[in-house]
């Protein structure tokens, strides 16, 4: 998964995800937006052939929306490392 920083100032953070789908991205969304440190999260993709999807999160007063975001990937790796079938 290649991500690209679009935008990142403290509070807000905007990141462009490449190779990835709708799953991925819902998957990153709903968990964003259980936390309690998240005011807003949300994806957005213009066209689905032509366009990397964008995951866009603000964070509450006072936190910052990068370390949530590395925070949440952190704990989703983990959970998928320790998966067995």
């Amino acid at each position: 998964m290649s991500i690209k920083v679009l935008m990142n100032e403290g509070r807000e953070l905007r990141v462009r995800i490449a190779g990835e789908s709708h799953t991925t991205l819902q998957l990153f969304r709903s968990r964003l937006n259980e936390n309690s440190s998240v005011e807003y999260a949300n994806f957005f993709q213009k066209h689905p052939d032509l366009d990397e999807p964008e995951l866009y999160v603000r964070a509450v007063k006072g936190k910052s929306a990068e370390k949530v975001f590395r925070d949440l990937c952190s704990g989703i790796s983990k959970e998928f490392t320790g998966l067995k079938l």
